[in-house]
């Protein structure tokens, strides 16, 4: 099997409340780098219909089952929170048997603008969604103003 891609990106800005909880980093339908797969569509594996920018427009549902390495890069407009938080979800909205993140980061602010990346491998199946989430401790809204979610897809050998 080849290699198997699914990148999203998103320009939009995205308000995250404050207080330490995560939400979901959302992608639109439009647009999309690269998504042959159709990883990322409107009409949902599950039976479900989305529209951006509701919550299952941040959803990846892979293609095949593998080795999946998620990638994800997150800008934040400066602002007076204490720490950043993102992580990778299975199954974030409990489509497929519940929510199981992995790959959690807490990080303290630098001066100006934040700009992260992360990398995460991880076996991934047709049933189960996948997302980015983040947070910070700010007391008000922070903004996100620009997210890529990306997913390779590797076939795995069974010995």
């Amino acid at each position: 099997m080849a290699v198997q891609v699914c990148s999203l990106i998103c320009g939009d800005p995205q308000p995250i409340p404050g207080g330490g909880g995560y939400s979901l980093l959302r992608f639109p339908y439009a647009g999309e780098s690269h998504d042959p797969w159709r990883m990322h569509h409107p009409e949902q594996p599950d039976g479900g219909r989305s529209d951006y920018p509701d919550d299952r427009s941040s959803l990846i549902w892979p293609a095949a089952a593998g080795w999946g390495t998620l990638h994800a890069m997150i800008q934040w407009e400066a602002g007076p929170y204490r720490e950043l938080r993102d992580r990778f979800v299975r199954d974030p909205l409990g489509l497929s048997g519940g929510a199981d993140s992995t790959a959690t980061d807490h990080r303290p602010p630098s001066p100006g603008m934040q700009c992260f990346t992360k990398v995460h491998g991880i076996f991934v199946r047709p049933d189960t969604p996948l997302a980015v989430m983040v947070g910070h401790t700010g007391a008000d809204t922070a903004t996100v103003v620009h997210a890529q979610f990306k997913l390779v897809i590797e076939a795995v050998d069974r010995p």
